[in-house]
């Protein structure tokens, strides 16, 4: 049998330009962003500036010293500010890569660096390119940073200085230039004046283009600019003058938003069954009028900038909330889920609360040796945190927690449930209070019918367990219908005229997609015949091993092979790098000649790539995201979720 496919959730991030754009604007011009990974439910907007009947709005965007790849003459410039530690950035540049391959001479590139502050390598890259342009070098370093994102400390950056042939001490010097850090510095307060302050940002002939949008997305703007710039030159403008025309009457600031009439109110959070298990740690009034469930992550950075939102909430309402943590460590983040469990191995000495700030307050160093450094200096019994951590004594706990997450909707961080209302980000204290004091409402009008304090929290739950099918946890509504995905040639499991056809976007290192890998199995047995299943890749950027794992389940698919390898990349996802491929290729008998030699020679690529992107295009901008029979599911959901879609879907066959 052939288990289905799923896509594993970004979240997140996941922190690209969806994060980095939200809250920017709202704290004293800096970077005080949502502390969430972007949603793949919330892309960047769907109709970019400048598409026709979008936002014909030109910003005046200067290129000043900022590196330029393409003549002068170009009809067209793009000028993209960027992060290269930002993996939706690093999807950007391959759309931008791909666009100068499909215009040549018609399309110039300008890059401005807007290195995020919470990417703590995303600086030190900036200053790595620009100090090899010193020597006619800075794209090469560029597209080697973008290559290489999980590498980018000050040894990595070293090799790739090699490796393009710069002089390595010249560059190291030019790399302390304080001219480079002024230009950063320009740079960035350029985008902010520009309104560009999320990764990445584009300005097309002036016209913005916000996050890793679908190549379709650039080329509506490029085609129209590319004619008014045609028309500009048979009018007599030279063609190398015809950015600076363009731009010169151009805004330096987006237009102010008009004010709506009465303040619109903003939609119902969604309410959920939250528990808190006995095991969890909790803090604040034992019996509280308002139970607020955070899950959340230690390497997240948008999680540690809520930290003392949560003290403010804790001093605010002293009397009347409890605060519960649990634990969502993120895929990609390497240490979050060994933090995860030395806060529990605290927890079990009664300082988990203590632990919970030494490792926010330390997010760049949560390796083994530092953890234990911080135990030691909250005095736990050394012998007894180590064993913890040794024989993975709060793995489950951690994971369990991550399960009860994704079962209602928290697979991105951090996510709060204020007495099961769902609040998403790091949001300002205002946010909070707002939602915290019509809780406070509500229980008192709970506690005037006669039920105790310490049944407020369980009697306002009744109502999320009384929530509509449609309305319960991951179940949420298709957002969208897409009837026209190219499935052509991709691996389908089941009948080839099935009523119902699910089509998965998916990346076999993604731990969250392997999760709805069973979820797809037991669709399978329980709709016999109904149901096809087809494959679409959607390897993310930050997974380092996903896309040549994706290269071996097309190599495997070539020889009749893709699911039985489909099995094995799901079932060893931390064990994708080439050796590992070949083995699992051997286990199932493959032409290992013909099988190295589709890997050797790249011959799936574009395949790949043309999944990725045509998901994009559909609005699978994270993972996991469905479509059956054309209607999206984001997320790996339980399988309710899935019977309710399938289920309406038979009913209209």
């Amino acid at each position: 049998m052939k288990p289905s496919v799923i896509i594993a959730l970004i979240v997140g991030g996941v922190v690209g330009f969806a994060v980095g754009s939200m809250f920017k604007s709202s704290s004293n011009g800096g970077s005080n962003t949502v502390a969430v990974a972007p949603s793949p439910s919330n892309p960047s907007p769907s109709r970019p500036s400048g598409a026709p009947g979008g936002d014909e709005t030109t910003f005046r965007v200067p290129l000043e010293e900022s590196a330029s790849k393409g003549a002068t003459s170009a009809l067209v410039t793009i000028v993209e500010f960027s992060d290269y530690q930002c993996p939706f950035c690093s999807r950007g540049h391959n759309t931008v890569v791909q666009l100068q391959k499909d215009y040549g001479e018609k399309l110039r590139v300008v890059m401005k660096q807007n290195p995020l502050s919470f990417h703590n390598r995303a600086k030190p890259a900036a200053l790595a390119a620009l100090s090899a342009g010193e020597q006619g070098k800075y794209w090469e370093m560029h597209d080697k940073m973008f290559a290489n994102q999980q590498g980018l400390e000050d040894s990595n950056l070293e090799q790739y200085a090699r490796e393009i042939g710069l002089n390595v001490d010249k560059w190291k010097a030019d790399m302390q230039s304080p001219k480079f850090a002024a230009q950063i510095d320009k740079e960035q307060a350029l985008a902010t004046s520009l309104g560009a302050t999320g990764t990445p940002a584009f300005f097309i002939n002036g016209k913005k283009l916000s996050g890793a949008q679908p190549i379709d997305a650039f080329k509506r703007i490029i085609d129209v600019e590319l004619g008014k710039a045609q028309e500009m030159v048979k009018s007599g403008t030279p063609a190398d003058q015809v950015y600076a025309r363009i731009i010169e009457k151009g805004v330096t600031a987006p237009p102010a938003a008009p004010q709506p009439s009465q303040p619109s109110a903003p939609p119902p959070a969604a309410l959920r069954k939250v528990d808190v298990p006995d095991d969890t740690p909790v803090r604040g009034a034992k019996f509280a009028k308002v139970t607020i469930v955070a899950w959340s992550d230690f390497q997240c950075p948008f999680c540690s900038r809520v930290v003392p939102t949560m003290k403010q909430i804790e001093d605010t309402y002293a009397k009347d909330v409890r605060i519960a943590f649990r634990h969502q460590p993120l895929p990609f983040h390497n240490n979050a889920k060994i933090a995860a469990e030395a806060s529990m191995a605290a927890h079990e000495q009664g300082k988990f609360w203590p632990m919970h700030d030494k490792l926010f307050a330390n997010q760049q160093a949560l390796d083994r040796a530092s953890i234990e450094r911080y135990a030691q200096e909250l005095g736990l019994d050394m012998g007894k945190f180590k064993s913890a951590l040794d024989s993975n004594k709060f793995a489950k706990k951690v994971e369990a927690d991550s399960a009860d997450g994704m079962a209602v909707g928290a697979n991105g961080t951090p996510t709060f449930f204020i007495n099961g209302r769902e609040f998403v980000g790091a949001q300002p204290f205002e946010a909070f209070k707002g939602m915290i004091d019509e809780e406070i409402k509500k229980a008192d009008a709970v506690l005037a019918r006669g039920v105790k304090l310490e049944n407020v929290y369980a009697e306002l739950q009744k109502e999320a367990g009384k929530a509509p099918p449609a309305a319960a946890p991951g179940a949420p509504e298709p957002q969208k219908i897409v009837n026209d995905i190219n499935i052509v040639g991709a691996p389908a499991s089941g009948p080839k005229n099935a009523p119902v056809t699910i089509v998965a976007f998916s990346d076999f290192q993604c731990p969250f997609c392997s999760r709805v890998v069973p979820t797809m199995h037991d669709l399978e047995k329980q709709y016999p015949g109904k149901l096809k299943i087809v494959f679409k890749h959607q390897p993310l950027p930050f997974h380092n091993n996903a896309k040549p794992a994706a290269m071996a389940s097309m190599a495997a698919h070539e020889q009749g092979k893709f699911w039985e390898m489909h099995d094995k990349l799901f079932a060893n996802q931390q064990a994708l790098d080439r050796p590992a491929l070949e083995r699992y290729a051997e286990e199932l008998k493959l032409d290992m000649g013909k099988f190295r030699s589709a890997l050797d020679s790249n011959k799936f690529d574009k395949y790949i790539t043309d999944d990725s992107n045509e998901g994009m295009r559909v609005g699978a901008n994270g993972t996991p995201t469905f479509f059956i029979n054309g209607r999206q599911l984001v997320g790996a959901q339980p399988i309710d979720a899935f019977k309710a879609v399938i289920d309406e879907e038979l009913k209209k066959k």
